[in-house]
């Protein structure tokens, strides 16, 4: 199972209006956990990038969420309770 826990991005704007424009619209995602606008200049003028990360799962809540173990498996539980090597008592050789 392969399932997106994190994403980043990272947008261009030519003017501090758009780059707010583009904060205002990731802020309605929920898995929105960080956003940043930083002002660049080069040699052909102003401009802004605006970073964006998103967050949608940790690997303990996507393990949690698993479904139970199909018909004819064991769960981790019933495994831990059924190891080899170990008998009951009514199942060991009367030496």
């Amino acid at each position: 199972m392969k399932k997106l826990l994190n994403q980043k991005e990272q947008h261009y704007a030519d003017t501090r209006k758009e780059a707010e424009e583009i904060v205002g619209e990731a802020l309605s995602n929920e898995a929105l956990i960080m956003n940043k606008i930083s002002e660049k200049y080069n040699k052909y003028g102003q401009y802004f990038l605006v970073d964006l990360t998103y967050q949608y799962g940790t690997p303990k809540e996507v393990m949690e969420d698993k479904p139970e173990a199909a018909d004819g498996q064991m769960n981790m539980d019933e495994v831990a309770e059924d190891t080899p090597g170990e008998l009951a008592s009514e199942d060991r050789a009367p030496f």
